[in-house]
């Protein structure tokens, strides 16, 4: 049994991984920590969490946990990420993986040095439709990729103390949202881009309401990022491949249990596909199950989290802001 302990009081929670380790017979939460006690205590009572630790640190050093779970901001992700490794507990993060890439590859650092698994949660990747995408493209039945355009816009108001509009915790459209297209481009590709341009613009300063970039990859093809979280754009998460011989568009690649569609042009036809199955969530957990029973190669994490965070640093000096936590 995998006793797994979540750090914050965090909304993501409940859909990431308490509902699905209630699904699983291998797994259960176990305790919670928050910035205050007391927050802890009513988010247990509420999620139905046994115990509560009365910090952070303390939730790292029970015996009692198998797992951590970051459910933090991305500003807590590099120092409690790295305490929990020296505590002797794998991680599953979530993303951004790190406000950096300095940030990132202290953490991947501290990992091999424990021999520990950490894991990025970009769950996404662990869906039936996306390893349907990688094999339709990996085929080579599209012929080789010659453009590749992620989005993911959706909106998320402005407020006082809204984390994904504030700097100093690592907010922005491009770490909270565009983290996943620029993820997504580099897993089709197999490739680490170049950024070649990038306009951001800032509603507050610092912090990227939307964010355009475009990317070459080392094979020729190129590849173009938009995210954003102003209130006048609508609601658009889709992945589209362009090959020499057709194309690909996957409707939705972030929530396919919410609805998803595989459009597949090639040879004058168009094929549409979706795949049944559970939440992105429940497929991550078992990816994480898998690897810390030695059934399986982690996925994410490790260097992949490196170069994710490389080219979002990237993006943001190219369109003229500091990569976050420098």
């Amino acid at each position: 049994m995998i006793r797994i302990g979540i750090l914050g009081a965090a909304k993501i929670a409940p859909a990431a991984i308490i509902e699905p380790a209630s699904r699983r017979d291998d797994c259960t939460i176990q305790a919670v920590a928050a910035s205050d006690p007391g927050k802890a205590r009513a988010y247990a009572r509420q999620h139905g969490i046994p115990e509560v630790a009365d910090s952070y640190d303390a939730l790292l050093q029970r015996d009692d946990v198998d797992l951590i779970y970051n459910a933090l901001p991305p500003h807590r992700h590099a120092d409690l990420s790295i305490a929990a490794l020296k505590a002797g507990k794998p991680v599953l993060c979530e993303k951004p993986f790190a406000m950096n890439a300095g940030q990132a590859q202290e953490m991947v650092t501290a990992a091999r040095a424990a021999n520990l698994p950490l894991f990025e949660a970009f769950h996404y990747r662990f869906h039936p439709a996306f390893l349907r995408v990688l094999e339709v493209i990996r085929s080579g039945e599209l012929g080789p990729v010659r453009t590749l355009e992620g989005e993911f816009t959706v909106a998320i108001p402005y407020r006082e103390g809204e984390l994904r509009h504030t700097l100093e915790v690592g907010g922005g459209a491009l770490m909270d949202l565009g983290c996943y297209p620029v993820h997504q481009l580099r897993t089709v590709t197999g490739e680490e881009p170049v950024v070649v341009s990038a306009e951001c613009l800032c509603e507050h300063e610092g912090v990227d309401l939307t964010t355009h970039a475009r990317l070459d990859f080392p094979s020729g093809a190129s590849g173009a990022i938009t995210t954003s979280m102003s209130t006048e754009v609508p609601r658009r998460i889709i992945l589209i491949v362009r090959c020499a011989n057709g194309t690909l568009t996957y409707v939705n690649p972030v929530q396919p249990h919410l609805g998803h569609e595989i459009r597949i042009q090639h040879d004058g036809r168009t094929v549409k596909e979706s795949l049944p199955g559970g939440t992105t969530y429940d497929y991550q957990l078992a990816h994480v199950v898998d690897v810390l029973a030695g059934k399986a190669k982690r996925l994410t994490g490790g260097a992949d989290a490196v170069a994710n965070m490389v080219v979002i640093d990237a993006i943001y000096r190219a369109g003229g802001l500091r990569p976050r936590g420098t």
